[in-house]
């Protein structure tokens, strides 16, 4: 970053200070868009980009009259921003609990939520958990009112304050309440000195772009690993992993170092395992994909008798979701929902709960007669050469090649999430490598018939609060881009794996942090290929 200030010419463009933040960002002089804007900013004598953005509008009557238009969700996320900003004074308290923010800052109540956030988000998590979570983020990540906007489209927000990353999804009629909203601690906000000097580990020939990325993003989200994975289309597969595995309890020479070939666990990713699985038993004319599930189903039964195998395939079933999603060990199915998996949703609405999934994975088991992690090796896993791919029954031991996952405390150090395994292996179990993920997006529509192949990735339910846009059978397509994938994510661990419909490209990204790891695969994308633009999903 240069020490020299800077003087504006007669007539000062904003778009042109924009483009030339992000150029820096691009070029590897700072590690986020944030420390870009804010540089440029000092550089011209300002103390902050908004201070800048002030200058420029005021100095230019025509750009104040013609600011750069808003998406309707944006105004809400700058709500939260400033309404939060102030639990991160040091005065306004410093404990955990919502109890604990102290006289100098009041915490929203429901109906003040309620004008910024849809019922339907609100109906889904307790409003005090919503006001003590993003209030505990905003102190720890040193939550600030300047707000740094990535992505702003009609469903989708990105930014930045601070050290705290937002991602919201925006509800599609006015007045365009946040359906959704994630915050990630990021940057300055991670303290922990075990993840400095992470080595690094490779298979096959690694793009220097892509090497680039993982530098980037490793320093700039602060990770305990990050492994990525690519193949198909001209290029040949490669694997870089960086970090570690495990960061140990007493140092670095305790760690252990992440390698390529280590396995994490990739959450609802495990969906389009079985799917395919699905696909195969009827591809074999041991499953009617448009006939009712109950036809197939024996262990347990569905409340609704006409929904259907498609329906449950394309996330538009009524079935309800297992209540509890993570455990000590595996569950059987009908030990969690009974012998009748309730049906209270409603048939032909988008809703990805985990329910029909569940459902499915009982009809690969009954139809099999094997276990459904048996089945699913038999049918995708084995065929595919994924060997080092697996459904855990309990928390992986030592010597298994998993990875630990992490969260963040609130010092900004890492600590060990929570050793739960899915409930249900077929909608969250499994757990596999970056090069495993690539070879079932290059292979798996070798096992199918081109005409089934074919429909699982042709739209079947397009949500209007999708930013991905559409849903196939298993797979989330979007579209506009010509990628389809599926991510992955709970506390510990991210995953997402991509796939370039045109090109036959796969990309896997994985971590041990709940982090955004659809973006930063789309960063990789693009910094190899050039030709993806910045989209919701990546």
């Amino acid at each position: 970053m240069s020490d020299q200030s800077r003087s504006f010419p007669d007539r000062p463009s904003l778009r042109f200070l924009k483009l030339e933040a992000r150029r820096r960002l691009a070029v590897g002089e700072f590690s986020n868009l944030h420390d870009a804007q804010l540089a440029i900013a000092r550089e011209h004598g300002l103390s902050s980009w908004t201070a800048l953005k002030q200058f420029v509008t005021e100095s230019q009557p025509d750009q104040q009259n013609q600011p750069d238009p808003e998406g309707p969700g944006l105004g809400h996320v700058r709500w939260v921003v400033s309404r939060f900003a102030a639990a991160a004074d040091p005065g306004a308290g410093t404990g955990d609990g919502a109890g604990d923010v102290g006289p100098a800052w009041t915490p929203p109540g429901e109906q003040e939520l309620r004008e910024h956030f849809d019922e339907s988000f609100l109906s889904r998590i307790d409003a005090d958990r919503l006001v003590t979570g993003l209030a505990s983020s905003a102190r720890a990540g040193r939550l600030r009112d300047e707000l740094t906007v990535d992505l702003d489209r009609p469903r989708a927000v990105r930014a930045q304050a601070g050290g705290v990353q937002i991602h919201a999804s925006v509800a599609t009629e006015p007045p365009h309440r946040l359906t959704g909203l994630r915050t990630f601690r990021v940057g300055d906000s991670i303290t922990d000195a075990r993840v400095s000097a992470p080595p690094a580990d490779t298979s096959g020939e690694v793009p220097a772009a892509g090497a680039a990325v993982a530098e980037e993003v490793f320093g700039e989200f602060g990770l305990p690993g990050l492994a990525l994975a690519a193949g198909g289309g001209d290029g040949a597969p490669w694997a870089l992993a960086r970090g570690w595995a495990d960061l140990g309890d007493a140092g670095l020479e305790r760690a252990e170092p992440l390698r390529a070939g280590h396995r994490f666990p990739v959450y609802t990713i495990t969906m389009l395992i079985t799917a395919v699985a699905v696909l195969r038993l009827v591809a074999d004319g041991r499953v009617d994909l448009d006939g009712p599930a109950n036809d197939h189903l024996h262990t347990v039964r569905l409340a609704d008798n006409a929904v259907t195998v498609r329906e449950l395939l394309s996330h538009t079933d009524s079935v309800d979701r297992p209540t509890q999603p993570f455990a000590e060990a595996a569950r059987d199915l009908a030990d969690l929902t009974g012998p009748v998996m309730a049906c209270s949703g409603t048939r032909g609405t988008f809703s990805p709960g985990g329910g029909g999934y569940a459902a499915l994975g009982q009809l690969i088991a009954d139809v099999t007669g094997s276990s459904y992690p048996d089945a699913a090796a038999r049918l995708v896993l084995g065929p595919l050469g994924m060997s080092g791919s697996w459904f855990p029954a309990r928390w992986p031991q030592a010597g298994s090649d998993a990875v630990t996952g992490y969260e963040l405390a609130a010092d900004g150090s890492f600590r060990p999430a929570p050793r739960e395994v899915a409930a249900v292996p077929a909608v969250l179990g499994l757990w596999t490598t970056a090069g495993d993920l690539v070879r079932f997006g290059l292979g798996w529509s070798s096992l199918l018939p081109p005409e089934l192949a074919r429909q699982a990735l042709t739209p079947q339910v397009r949500p209007d609060d999708l930013p991905v846009g559409a849903v196939g059978l298993g797979f989330f397509i979007n579209e506009r881009l010509g990628l389809a994938g599926m991510a992955g994510a709970h506390p510990g661990g991210s995953a997402s794996l991509v796939m370039r419909l045109e090109t036959g490209q796969v990309h896997a990204a994985m971590t041990n942090r709940l982090i955004p790891i659809e973006p930063v695969n789309g960063r990789v994308i693009r910094a190899i290929n050039g030709d993806i633009p910045n989209g919701p999903d990546n």
